[in-house]
């Protein structure tokens, strides 16, 4: 792409960049789904660990963008060069495939959006949901072909656009808050009959929810430890963060190079906020129960629950503005990725032709073209939103854990640092080594199911790779990456089986 002054972006744009990206379709359906997992307790605990966890994340974008500044496109450059080619393969891989299927959860959320006004589009995968994602689909296609700079305005308009209806849901569920509900829901107890006397609640308007709440304590799960509340909902919390890297990836076009690691960190801040606010709210003004038996996004549930059904429209609206404008920053990020890929000779050189206003074409049609796949697949898939987010987060866990472990191998090796630099470099350590740790642990509660499906992608997925070494007439694999190939395809095949005998559901 071109890197002429004009196409540059400004601090704002690039943290709008990342908080467009964060911003999308998971903080509209955190009531519910955390209402189904845990309680207060839980909820906090979950976003602790995820916060702090992104947050060290944030900090070694931070970190490798001052100590490399020569490396773009952070999430995949990062990991080529830390860990050889296959890798830096397997992370811009994972981190595209991810984009796309984020993408087609966007598209299902608006469906099932609508769907609670036209029951045409059920739950956002029926025929006619998929046909018009199709359309909007195509839609956006042209416009990114228009220019990555007209499409990154659009974002930051629809950024703050996004904002507004969240920002009112805060303000009205703080004004609705009750602390009585509150502690009831606060240790995450299944059955309203141990919630104790819920009389009271009818001196606040919650009669209904008191009553409602005894015939959907059927949706929460029987009492669990809470580790395995907690666990439940690490995945989710990872699908709310996927855009953190946006700054990083678009680090070329930035006007100062500074500005990268500071739009992260600010835009992460600014999103964890909003997202522990809309969670933490939700379990003052209904009922776990009530929380758990919302359809999604369960967002506008709780809006109608308070204030009447002008609420769901309300929060129905800015729930599509939110995620139209998540997924054009999510399809510019996917672009990106493959162009970037593409120029370091790791995917086919096609995909880095771009054509007369810069934007890579090729790698917007593959993207695209996948996407409409994926939409034609969720007709067959019985939760396609919860599939969606699930097999996001763990695609994108691999390139996020490879770029906190690149970051703790130049803090563990020195490299770049000076001699009499041991502080940095030892605050440097600590973050990339909680960062990395945090990746691993998000893969493990995410659990084997979604390791299995993510080697279905990346082991056929592996062809660009070979295509592309096939075109510079290079080794395709060296010793270890060859190991490496074997036990993908292994677990890919392994994947199938399972879910062709039914013991992986979709």
């Amino acid at each position: 792409m071109t890197n002429s002054a004009d196409n540059k972006l400004s601090l704002w744009s690039l943290a709008a960049l990342v908080v467009g990206s964060m911003i999308g379709a998971g903080i509209f359906s955190l009531p519910a789904t955390f209402g189904r997992a845990t309680g207060g307790f839980g909820a906090l605990i979950a976003w602790a660990i995820a916060g702090g966890g992104m947050l060290m994340l944030a900090f070694v974008f931070q970190i490798l963008a001052e100590r490399k500044p020569e490396l773009d496109s952070g999430v995949f450059i990062y990991a080529k060069e830390g860990f050889g080619n296959y890798l830096g393969f397997a992370a811009a891989l994972g981190f595209w495939a991810g984009t796309c299927i984020g993408n087609v959860s966007y598209f299902v959320l608006i469906k099932s959006t609508l769907g609670a006004f036209f029951p045409i589009f059920g739950d956002g995968n029926t025929i006619p949901a998929v046909l018009v994602a199709s359309a909007i689909l195509w839609g956006f296609h042209y416009l990114l072909l228009k220019g990555v700079k007209g499409a990154a305005s659009i974002n930051t308009i629809a950024t703050f656009a996004k904002i507004i209806p969240i920002v009112c849901f805060i303000i009205v569920l703080i004004m609705a808050f009750k602390r009585d509900l509150f502690v009831l829901n606060f240790w995450g107890s299944a059955n309203v009959a141990n919630l104790g006397d819920l009389s009271h609640l009818n001196d606040y308007g919650y009669a209904g929810h008191a009553a409602h709440g005894v015939a959907a304590a059927a949706t929460v799960a029987e009492p669990e430890s809470l580790f395995a509340q907690v666990r439940s909902t690490m995945l989710v919390t990872v699908f709310v963060f996927l855009g953190i890297e946006g700054a990083s990836v678009y680090s070329r076009y930035a006007t100062k190079r500074s500005h990268i690691g500071i739009a992260t960190v600010l835009g992460f801040i600014g999103v964890l906020c909003l997202l522990m606010l809309v969670t933490m709210l939700s379990y003052g003004v209904m009922l776990r129960p009530d929380l758990a038996a919302l359809r999604q996004p369960s967002m506008a549930g709780v809006m109608e629950a308070v204030v009447g059904r002008w609420g769901a429209l309300f929060i129905s609206l800015g729930l599509i503005i939110s995620v139209l404008g998540a997924y054009l920053s999510w399809s510019l990020l996917a672009a990106e990725v493959l162009y970037s890929a593409a120029k370091s000779q790791s995917v086919p050189k096609v995909f880095a032709t771009e054509n007369d206003q810069a934007v890579p074409f090729a790698a917007v049609w593959l993207t695209n073209i996948t996407i409409q796949v994926f939409l034609i697949l969720t007709l067959f898939s019985t939760y396609a939103f919860q599939l969606a987010i699930e097999l996001t987060s763990s695609l994108t866990l691999i390139p996020y854990l490879l770029v906190a472990a690149y970051g703790l191998k130049l803090a563990w090796t020195g490299e770049s640092y000076a001699s009499n630099d041991w502080r940095e470099h030892k605050k440097d350590l600590i973050f990339a080594a909680i960062a990395t740790f945090y990746a691993l642990l998000m893969l493990y509660a995410g659990g084997m199911k979604y390791i299995l499906l993510s080697a279905v992608i990346y082991g056929p997925g592996t062809i660009l790779y070979i295509w592309a070494k096939r075109e510079q007439n290079a080794e395709i694999f060296n010793h270890y990456e060859k190991i490496l190939f074997i036990i993908i395809l292994i677990a890919a095949i392994a994947a199938i089986w399972s879910i062709a005998t039914g013991v992986i559901s979709i």
